[in-house]
């Protein structure tokens, strides 16, 4: 009987300890410990007062977890100021005194690893690091840079870049992927939220840790995902090399759910997947750098939409006509790019069963959209979809969007009516309209904006958001106390999910597993 291994890789999470005080220290290794964390890194530059001798040795021994100990200068990042000389001698009395790994700067790394020769004790390993605040160099700088590390005697190789587009973390996969031939361990990571994928991605390739942060927003260096995310969310220990990737292309990205949704399905289902926030700048570059039929799917929000349909090498009809694409699969066979548009389908489907749910269970098999005056905030990638989706349902569509010409094209284009967002305000032809946001207008962090003055919604009886985050925005909250029905974008962001997640794993989707992760996402 074939057994199934629980840890897909041999990547160490690593808890970086900032405190300021070796008690606070103390109490911060019990809680990585008890996260789940593999090892520590002590930040001996967070001291406020450091006492070596004493600190160190109360630190290692009251450390539950395995300890690596860095004493960031100022000129690599971190917060020392002092001696050059007193620094690089607590890191040799660390060495002295049983730490597991020391890490030390490629600029003082061969004198250092030098000086302690004669008494390294055999468990304690030298990470020589180099930090790059600028930029991401090229793979030939950074296989000269990885040499370079190696010639001091370094027993791990520690490279962190910054990454100035997503793109920039392929070349950090394939130094990793290449070290594994000269089995030099290798710790690769990119700094910031572009690169958040080199903290997760970094256990399919062999790296050999990766830094999880005991609390969100205090992080060792930029775009440090918290432990609970590495473990909870991106589901770390059970990332392979055979795990395919998926994610959701955007810009913002931050605030999406859907790793959340998927992931947590993808572990239901016993599917071999990880999927990812992509912070993507640049659609056509992105989906030409990770060509790999590793990456096997993404979902597409703001604002790529439509950029995406000119990236796929087929398109499906309703994506076609739509002119937007919100989901892209990778095939196997040839690599070739599909895009397809859940989104009409999900925000159509919502805003019926709003209507249905008001004028009671229809037996009518046509829909309640037929012949209601529909109207839609946007003219993107979504606004687009919804105009489709309504017309098809014989609704009588109008776009509103800040930029009239582009109202004018969608409309000309679906055989409706245009008018500029700020026109909406005084529009109200009958009552009993729907009226569908599409915009991103009321996203988290700007919670107080809504597209439409409270006054103007009294002529609605439905209002759909597609913004889900937060669950009830102003504009919907403003819509219930004006007696519209208010359907959120939670609704369609379920719906379009569904036919997502079939067409990523090629197994039917867990609605009701669904809607209970959205429920607490």
């Amino acid at each position: 009987m074939e057994t199934v291994s629980i840890r897909g890789n041999s990547t160490l999470i690593c808890v970086p300890i900032m405190a300021e005080s070796v008690e606070k220290m103390a109490i911060d290794m019990d809680r990585a410990k008890a996260s789940g964390a593999d090892l520590v890194e002590i930040r001996l530059d967070s001291l406020k007062t450091f006492n070596p001798d004493e600190d160190i040795r109360t630190i290692i021994k009251a450390s539950p977890l395995p300890t690596l100990f860095t004493y960031r200068p100022k000129w690599e990042g971190g917060q020392y100021e002092g001696d050059e000389n007193k620094r690089l001698d607590a890191l040799r009395l660390a060495v002295e005194l049983g730490a597991n790994y020391v890490d030390v700067e490629l600029q003082v790394a061969s004198d250092f690893i030098d000086s302690i020769a004669r008494k390294t004790p055999q468990k304690c390993k030298i990470i020589v690091s180099s930090h790059n605040y600028e930029n991401t160099p090229s793979v030939e700088d950074l296989g000269n840079l990885v040499a370079s590390i190696q010639a001091t005697g370094a027993d791990i190789v520690k490279i962190a870049t910054t990454a100035s587009d997503i793109a920039d973390v392929a070349r950090i996969f394939q130094i990793i992927v290449h070290s594994q031939v000269s089995r030099v361990p290798v710790i690769g990571l990119v700094m910031g939220e572009r690169g958040l994928i080199s903290r997760v991605l970094c256990a399919k390739y062999g790296g050999f840790l990766t830094f999880g942060t005991l609390d969100s927003g205090i992080v060792s260096a930029p775009g440090q995902p918290t432990i609970n995310d590495l473990l909870d969310l991106y589901k770390f220990r059970s990332i392979s090399h055979d795990t395919r990737v998926f994610g959701i292309i955007g810009k913002p990205v931050g605030h999406s759910k859907s790793p959340h949704l998927y992931n947590e399905a993808f572990k239901s289902a016993g599917f071999d997947g990880v999927y990812v926030h992509l912070l993507v700048d640049d659609i056509a570059n992105f989906l030409q750098t990770y060509s790999s039929t590793d990456f096997a799917g993404f979902s597409c929000t703001i604002p790529h939409k439509e950029a995406a349909v000119k990236c796929c090498d087929e398109v499906d009809p309703v994506a076609k006509s739509i002119g937007a694409v919100n989901c892209i699969i990778r095939r196997e066979s040839d690599g070739k790019l599909l895009g397809y548009n859940t989104d009409y389908v999900g925000a159509i489907s919502a805003i019926e069963d709003g209507l249905r749910g008001s004028y009671g269970a229809s037996t009518s098999a046509s829909s309640p959209l037929c012949g209601k005056l529909f109207v839609v905030i946007g003219a993107g990638g979504a606004g687009k979809a919804l105009a489709y989706g309504a017309k098809e349902k014989g609704a009588r569509v109008v776009i509103a969007n800040r930029t009239f010409e582009r109202a004018k094209e969608l409309a000309d284009t679906i055989g409706g009516d245009a008018l500029s967002l700020g026109d909406l305000e005084n529009f109200h032809p009958e009552d009993a309209m729907i009226l569908a946001n599409t915009t991103s207008i009321g996203m988290q962090p700007k919670f107080d904006e809504t597209p439409v003055p409270k006054l103007a919604l009294k002529h609605y009886s439905l209002v759909f958001d597609a913004v889900y985050t937060p669950k009830i925005t102003r504009l919907l909250r403003e819509a219930e106390e004006s007696g519209a029905i208010a359907v959120s974008g939670i609704e369609m962001f379920i719906g379009q999910a569904y036919e997502q997640y079939e067409r990523f794993t090629g197994l039917p989707a867990p609605k009701e597993l669904f809607r209970k992760i959205m429920s607490t996402a």
